[in-house]
């Protein structure tokens, strides 16, 4: 085998090395509502605001009721999705209230 042949199978089990990483599962990423919620809401809500003993939501609908009351004072124009995903985020690490009646929040994440 003559040096450049070596190096040409170097290269190449790099390539073949380099694409299945490439193609490796990624980490998970943050959800639609935490990245919503952390460019949108974090500057003026800490976490301190979500377990206040006057506190405004007081299960899931009023949660949804206050993420949509929030994102229309702010003018952001989220949709129906958007303010699921953010009560979403909110309930999964502040509140733990059961979701009810809505089928958005059972069809998971979209894309």
């Amino acid at each position: 085998m003559t040096p450049h042949s070596r190096i040409a199978q170097l290269i190449g089990g790099l390539m073949i090395s380099a694409e299945a990483l490439a193609q490796a599962t990624p980490a998970p990423s943050e959800s639609r509502g935490a990245l919503l919620y952390s460019t949108h809401c974090i500057a003026c809500h800490t976490s301190q605001i979500h377990w206040r003993d006057k506190k405004l939501a007081t299960d899931w609908t009023s949660l949804k009721a206050q993420v949509s009351r929030w994102q229309a004072n702010a003018q952001l124009g989220w949709s129906e999705h958007d303010i699921v995903e953010v009560a979403r985020h909110l309930n999964v690490h502040y509140y733990g209230f059961p979701q009810t009646g809505d089928q958005v929040s059972r069809l998971g994440s979209r894309r």
